[in-house]
């Protein structure tokens, strides 16, 4: 095979040279050529698809201002990339003025200004422009400025790019770390406020064991219970929407779902907007199977979409019902959905999320279940996340819009058969006279694990560091340390570096790591000898978890 040169590998002929070009000495022939090529420039440069050509390139647009009368004109691009007639467009500047959105005309403005007024060759902005369609674009203008004799500037020609997409990406990647921050913090604060809980609870139950009959104490008792029941509800929701819980379905019960929700989260979009609940009827309930954090995303996004569409405020009606379908079920042309695929027959919850704000317009409709698309100027969470969390379980989101209507979305989720019902456990806790060492390093919450462990007959040893426990185990003899309960959020050293020391110093032990949010990997995929109890926990749950962690 005979040798490929680049003009080759791009399909393209290169020119053949003269008899007199091949006569002539090797440099000669490279200047020869030179002026050639920049002789087919020039010629390429003249031709009268010129711009087009480049037009069709770029998918810029440029704009010429002549300073001196404040004329514009658009050589290539304004049709192409902002859809407007070049032949009846306006030449004058105010055309391009009034299309920069006002938010960014007085930035844009004297911008230009200030490096039309000094020496600067060169200018550069990014702003949105309107589309003929009447939506805005991002777009990136890179100018050169051309002087007089005088330095005056005369002329300014700019290259728009689109850079919408760009735009979209950087500010979900933005939003996505602003998320990522929230959800450490929001992991931290859960891991001090579990550690209260824990400790209401654990003594909750203790004075309530203690009590032998019925009185207001008791009640006053159980209330404090209850309450520190529904706060750890609530950093299991905060949890969840910080992404740092395990996905686990569960079967709700909806209505119950939505009553939790409305009391500690919904209450929260401001007090200009009013949260009304319209659930359904039925006796003894309706359930779905479905990950709690990831039902809390939606229902919690579609709230505050809801809320940025009323700015003046509104009400907000979640409404739950039940929707039976013989045959698989097609929405009208006037219904938005992410997909046109009909949902099965069978039957299903609704949850409606409804509220009486501006609406959207067409323009909007057309991209509202677009991956990064987001009217908010710092970025969402997105219908495309909420419909591909409801996708997996089986459902659709459904939505319906008029612009000064309101905006009605339908969530449509599998019903499924209800848990079947456990009586009540009324045994005595389990027991045991094994050796415990119980490492944490909140008092509170080491003290009554103490002292519930002690109450049920374990030989009970307390450390409050990693250091501290090193040094009682290495001291015992025998290995004779049945269990370490361990937090696994520690200062110096964390429950799971000890966790590690402890399998090569003393692998007889068993381990159970304490923490409020615990990694999904590792509970998942848990090592011999180790266990997890999450917090808060109360006395019942930690008495299981000692007992199962022994004898497994």
């Amino acid at each position: 095979m005979g040798s490929t040169t680049a003009d080759d590998s791009l399909g393209i002929d290169a020119p053949s040279q003269t008899r007199e070009q091949n006569e002539l000495p090797s440099h000669e022939q490279s200047i020869y050529q030179v002026k050639d090529h920049t002789g087919a420039q020039n010629h390429a440069a003249q031709s009268p698809d010129y711009h087009p050509l480049l037009a069709r390139a770029t998918n810029d647009a440029v704009r010429d201002l002549d300073l001196t009368s404040n004329r514009i004109v658009w050589p290539q691009g304004l049709h192409e990339l902002f859809g407007y007639d070049a032949r009846s467009t306006s030449t004058d500047l105010a055309f391009w003025t009034d299309r920069v959105h006002p938010e960014d005309r007085a930035r844009i403005v004297g911008s230009m200004r200030a490096a039309l007024s000094g020496a600067a060759e060169h200018w550069t902005g990014e702003y949105r422009f309107q589309h003929a369609d009447g939506s805005y674009l991002h777009v990136l203008e890179r100018a050169l400025i051309v002087r007089d004799q005088q330095q005056r500037a005369v002329r300014f020609v700019g290259s728009l790019m689109d850079i919408t997409t760009h735009k979209q990406l950087h500010d979900q990647l933005y939003r996505s770390q602003k998320m990522e921050a929230f959800g450490q913090l929001a992991g931290g604060a859960a891991h001090d406020f579990s550690n209260y809980l824990t400790t209401i609870l654990g003594y909750s139950d203790l004075l309530l064991s203690g009590i032998t009959a019925k009185n207001t104490i008791t009640n006053h008792v159980t209330e404090i219970r209850n309450a520190a029941v529904r706060a750890s509800h609530l950093t299991a929701q905060l949890l969840a929407f910080s992404r740092q819980q395990s996905l686990e379905a569960q079967v709700l019960e909806i209505n119950s779902f939505i009553t939790g929700l409305e009391r500690s989260i919904l209450r929260l979009l401001g007090e200009d907007v009013t949260v009304t609940c319209d659930l359904h009827q039925e006796k003894n309930g309706v359930h779905t199977k479905i990950d709690p954090g990831q039902l809390t995303q939606v229902v919690l996004n579609l709230a505050l979409n809801a809320r940025d569409a009323m700015p003046g405020g509104g009400t907000l009606t979640i409404q739950t019902s039940m929707a039976v379908f013989a045959q698989d079920r097609q929405w009208e042309d006037r219904h938005l959905s992410a997909s046109h695929e009909p949902l099965s027959a069978g039957e299903y919850i609704v949850i409606t999320v409804r509220d009486n704000g501006t609406g959207m317009p067409e323009e909007v409709k057309a991209h509202l279940f677009e991956p990064f698309f987001t009217t908010k100027r710092e970025g969402g969470f997105g219908l495309a996340a909420s419909y591909g969390i409801v996708r997996q379980y089986g459902g659709r989101i459904v939505v319906e819009s008029d612009v000064n209507k309101g905006t009605q979305v339908d969530v449509y989720l599998p019903r499924v058969a209800p848990p079947a019902y456990h009586r009540p456990n009324n045994k005595k806790m389990p027991t045991g006279t094994e050796t415990v060492l119980v490492l944490e390093d909140d008092i509170s919450v080491r003290h009554i694990s103490v002292r519930v462990l002690r109450s049920l007959g374990y030989d009970v040893i307390e450390a409050s560091n990693g250091d501290d426990a090193k040094r009682i185990v290495t001291q015992r003899p025998n290995d004779d340390v049945d269990l370490v309960l361990s937090d696994i959020v520690m200062p110096q050293m964390s429950g799971h570096h000890f966790a590690e020391w402890l399998r090569k110093t003393s692998p007889r032990t068993k381990i159970v790591l304490v923490s409020g949010y615990l990694d999904e990997s590792d509970q998942a995929n848990p090592e011999p000898g180790m266990f997890f109890l999450p917090k808060p926990f109360d006395p019942e749950q930690l008495a299981q978890s000692i007992r199962h962690a022994l004898d497994s």
